[in-house]
């Protein structure tokens, strides 16, 4: 049997796959027995969190496992296989192991080096352990993946290289400023009250929000960790913690100045709808934004004296249409019918061939006159003089004047957005339309996975990469070396039982032995036994241990005529036991 895993990430997949691919609790527990009761799978565990889907396998053949892990993806994922084939990875034996090594250490996250990664893995193997689908080999992986993810944490600054997802959203909502100084007496609204949205609760907490409003689908969770930051929180800052209902949340949303959403909804919780009316409801103006007109100016951004925002300071000028440095001799064109100095600022530096063509002249007639041009009826005659003036008028100079752009108009400044919004759920809770919505400022999984595309690594990253390539090849090692233990058992147990059966024989040909005599020759042709076995199976476990030691389980089964059934029932034995220990720690 060997390692095999299957599965997708924010490395391989975009967001609009992932948050389709989704599993739910229930979802989950049906893949991983539909796994093992498949033909090529005996162990299964799957890593689900916002953005990657694992399928861990222990599988007897690797290309009807990959084919059979990659349809159950499928299959409960919602996702068509063929949609799905080109995200998915494959990873096998050793690389499977260090692929999960790293995913540990948080070296695969969306932001290296967070630590929520482990929480996930433990809530892994614990559904894996819960429905017995985990066995020998993917309760060791993934107890020693635990173990690689707290040594690295410990021994290397692996968190200075990246923080945790709700600290990294924080921090592109903050725009740069430090969370705490941008987060200080701002108002919270957190929806759901799961591990995600408790550790977002938290870390506004630390960051000295005034208060923080806790919005979920169950009340009494709501109420508990509500409770939890009154308690925990309250004699380090001045926050308060209050849960309401989810239908409190459009209410909740015009009082907040910050909102973290993260629940297990497959639609979505805010509509680019809800939160125009909640910026609205917030400042009594109307809102700007997806599908709407402005229909009256906008509070959040008014201009006011007490707004350092805004600056009151004239836009810069442009150039066109200013008489200063034209080429031309204005005053031989600008009495000519149909001609304007804008006209010529238009079409400076074209040829006369080009002139020609070009019909777009801005007309200095009245209102009455440039009405009919308004309206799309052309006058071809007037057309015609207005060329023919300017192109005398460019040959009056005796060369086309270079061509001159406009110089940029200045923007009016924009007030900081009114409402921060932080979407951490996979599929996403908040529609991405509110990105153009103004007042407003979203960051959610896709934004954050391209603001760490390009983060730097630290020099601890690489001191954890040799931590996973040092743990990978112990645990190799180890699972080689155990890999031989039940043939190594079955040889010895043939050995006892060869003794017992020459000793049942030597009692029927000396049946005058007493105790003592017969005692003594038991023990002296164990001894002889153990001392002829001890050698070549402690060498056999260490020459196992090494790389491409698989072989030697085969090769002591065949020279000791050993049965495989005994073999295989020793391995089950060693995996019942191992699953009661396991099932006991959970």
């Amino acid at each position: 049997m060997s390692l095999l895993v299957v599965g997708l990430s924010h490395r391989s997949a975009p967001v609009s796959v992932l948050e389709r691919a989704t599993l739910s609790a229930d979802t989950q527990f049906k893949l991983l027995q539909d796994t093992v009761a498949a033909e090529p799978a005996a162990e299964a565990a799957v890593l689900a969190t916002c953005n990657r889907i694992e399928l861990y396998a222990d599988v007897d053949k690797f290309h009807a496992g990959v084919a059979e892990l990659s349809t159950l993806l499928a299959q409960h994922s919602g996702v068509g296989l063929e949609e799905l084939t080109p995200h998915l990875y494959v990873h096998y034996e050793d690389r499977a192991v260090h692929h999960l090594f790293s995913v540990a250490c948080g070296l695969d996250s969306m932001v290296v080096g967070e630590g929520q990664i482990l929480g996930q893995i433990k809530d892994a193997l614990a559904t894996a352990q819960e429905l017995h689908t985990a066995g020998r080999l993917l309760n060791d992986l993934f107890q020693q993946a635990l173990r690689v993810g707290k040594r690295a944490h410990s021994e290397t600054g692996i968190d200075r290289a990246g923080q945790s997802l709700v600290t990294f959203g924080l921090e592109q909502l903050s725009g740069g400023a430090p969370v705490d100084v941008w987060a200080k007496g701002k108002r919270a609204l957190v929806i759901g009250a799961g591990s995600m949205s408790s550790l977002a609760a938290a870390t506004l907490a630390r960051a000295g929000v005034a208060e923080i409003v806790i919005a979920n689908r169950t009340p009494d969770r709501a109420q508990r960790l509500a409770q939890i930051l009154n308690e925990n929180e309250g004699g380090a800052s001045d926050v308060a913690a209050r849960a309401v209902p989810m239908d409190a949340v459009p209410v909740e949303l015009t009082r907040a100045d910050v909102a973290v959403s993260c629940t297990g909804a497959t639609g979505l919780v805010l509509t680019a709808e809800s939160v125009t009316a909640a910026v609205a409801g917030r400042t009594g103006q109307a809102v700007q934004g997806v599908g709407s007109a402005r229909t009256a100016p906008d509070a959040a951004f008014a201009r006011t004296a007490s707004d350092p925002a805004v600056d009151d300071a004239p836009l810069a000028p442009t150039s066109v249409g200013s008489e200063d440095g034209c080429p031309l001799d204005v005053s031989t064109v600008q009495g000519t019918a149909g001609f304007s100095v804008l006209g010529e600022a238009a079409v400076a530096g074209m040829a006369a061939a080009e002139l020609e063509q070009h019909a777009a002249w801005v007309d200095k007639g009245d209102a009455a006159a440039r009405a009919p041009r308004a309206a799309g009826l052309l006058d071809p005659e007037a057309d015609t003089e207005a060329i023919a003036a300017l192109a005398a008028a460019v040959a009056v100079v005796g060369r086309v004047p270079e061509r001159r752009r406009p110089e940029p108009v200045a923007e009016a400044p924009r007030r900081a957005p009114v409402l921060a919004l932080l979407d951490l759920a996979m599929p996403r809770d908040i529609d991405a339309a509110v990105h153009r919505l103004l007042g407003v400022r979203l960051v959610d999984i896709e934004s954050l996975a391209e603001a760490s595309a390009d983060a730097p690594m630290a020099a601890d990253v690489d001191q954890v990469r040799r931590i996973v390539a040092d743990e990978v090849a112990a645990f190799s090692a180890a699972q080689r070396a155990a890999h031989i233990t039940p043939t190594v058992v079955a040889l010895r147990t043939m050995a006892a039982d060869l003794v017992a059966n020459e000793i049942a024989r030597l009692d029927g040909r000396l049946p005058d032995l007493d105790d003592k005599q017969r005692g003594e020759i038991t023990q002296t042709v164990r001894r002889v036994v153990d001392k002829l076995l001890h050698a070549p199976t402690v060498r056999v476990k260490q020459l196992a241990a090494e790389p491409g030691g698989a072989g030697y389980a085969d090769a002591l089964r065949t020279l000791f005529d050993l049965d495989p059934e005994t073999v295989a029932s020793v391995s089950r034995a060693e995996n019942n036991t191992e699953n009661a220990k396991n099932r006991g720690r959970a």
